[in-house]
């Protein structure tokens, strides 16, 4: 009798061990707590109504041989609530390669979903793009937020998983940056005359000689453009916790922001029907398993 065919199916949480233990043989530089601590901030996280909460897996003989997580959420884009899903950490067994194509493609085939991903690897450019993927993040400016002018009057505020409410901040923002601050990352409100905006900044670490000084990555901003008119503010208090640089995603040098950019091969990709906001990484793969 022929072989059986693998089955392609959802993620359940019975299968987190098994995915775990995949991703570990898959990804050799990351340990299997980085896989289990990120799929457990999954399995908690809110999510939009009908969507799969880990994504899908190959399964042969009862044990998954491949797997492509996805992150689903509601995300406001030109003033649209938007249904995105990050596409992240796709992996399949060698003698199974043969189905990762097919599988790749009924996971990703909804016309009313927008597609991203946020870490592809150089070599992956020219899959994704015949996928229909476009870049719609070409680089990184690092900023020095210090040295920007303004930001005088205002006034910083951190947020913790413990926060009760910040006054003139939506819910909404204020249990996003509670859940970030959660994962680690530092979640911040800056004050100014006219409103209380809210940031995340993601945890970096000098990798290969990229990250030059003590940074951290800009995670979420309401727009690029409140992160440059707060600069002056938010560089003076990363400055006095040791963190001078701020790295933002870019396509270009960042006017009224003093910096330096910088095509270092960190493309960002989506495909759908909105094109994702620079300065809006919120509930990616990069927050909830960790630069």
């Amino acid at each position: 009798m022929p072989a059986a065919k693998p089955r392609f199916r959802e993620i359940q949480a019975g299968d987190l061990d098994a995915i775990g233990d995949l991703l570990t043989r898959g990804f050799q530089y990351r340990s299997r707590d980085y896989w289990m601590r990120g799929l457990r901030r999954q399995g908690t996280r809110p999510l939009p109504p009908g969507e799969p909460r880990y994504g899908y897996l190959i399964e042969n003989n009862g044990a998954p041989v491949g797997c492509l997580l996805t992150i689903y959420s509601s995300k406001t884009i030109d003033g649209e609530t938007a249904t995105c899903c990050n596409v992240s950490s796709w992996y399949v067994d060698p003698e199974f390669r043969n189905y990762a194509a097919l599988f790749a493609s009924m996971t990703q085939k909804r016309k009313d979903v927008t597609y991203l991903n946020v870490t592809p690897a150089v070599a992956t450019w020219p899959i994704l793009e015949a996928q229909g993927f476009k870049a719609y993040c070409r680089g990184f400016y690092f900023s020095l937020p210090v040295l920007a002018r303004g930001g005088r009057g205002m006034t910083i505020e951190a947020v913790t998983a413990a926060t009760a409410s910040v006054e003139g901040l939506p819910d909404e923002d204020l249990e996003m940056l509670k859940r970030h601050a959660e994962y680690g990352c530092l979640a911040l409100v800056c004050r100014t005359a006219q409103a209380t905006l809210p940031f995340i900044f993601f945890p970096l670490r000098k990798r290969r000689g990229i990250i030059p000084l003590p940074a951290l990555q800009l995670g979420y901003c309401r727009s690029i453009a409140d992160y440059i008119d707060c600069a002056g503010a938010i560089g003076r208090y990363l400055l006095w916790r040791g963190k001078p640089v701020v790295v933002v995603d870019a396509t270009g040098p960042l006017a009224g922001l003093p910096g330096i950019y910088c095509d270092l091969s960190r493309r960002k990709y989506y495909k759908g029907p909105h094109e994702p906001r620079l300065g809006d990484l919120a509930d990616t793969e990069l927050a909830i398993f960790g630069m």
